[in-house]
């Protein structure tokens, strides 16, 4: 029962990345394709005002592009301290899990290979008439 809980858990959450980066491709996709399409306009035929508007956009797109730039960079900074911290974990907490493994790897042998019809538990006597 449990482990369905965790499977269905964890499938809810993949499904949930998935479309988050879906809907990220899309927007990266669509960007790209209107800045291409922005760098291919016949700007030879312009005249010089439509020319120079198209240096400023150009100049606007680029400097938008340079704090996405920033953005993904400090991410990328983040994601990296924070597999390496998870990295460490992971190192830290094996010796406790492999001590958990052994401990019900021990249990599951003494409740496979013990009779415990065999063991006589001490009778306890509840009789308090002396006042004892």
């Amino acid at each position: 029962m449990m482990q369905r809980f965790f499977d269905l858990l964890v499938q809810f959450v993949q499904q949930g990345v998935a479309a988050i980066f879906r809907f990220v491709q899309f927007v990266w996709i669509w960007s790209v394709g209107q800045i291409t399409t922005l760098l291919q306009a016949p700007w030879h035929e312009w005249t010089f005002p439509k020319r120079a508007a198209l240096v400023g956009i150009i100049i606007v797109v680029g400097y938008v592009l340079y704090w996405v730039y920033r953005d993904l960079w400090a991410a990328g900074q983040s994601i990296m301290s924070a597999f390496g911290t998870l990295l460490s974990v992971l190192v830290r907490t094996l010796p406790r899990v492999l001590i958990a493994g052994l401990i019900a790897l021990g249990g599951v042998w003494v409740l496979n290979n013990v009779d415990f019809s065999r063991i006589r538990l001490p009778e306890y006597r509840g009789d308090n008439a002396n006042g004892r």
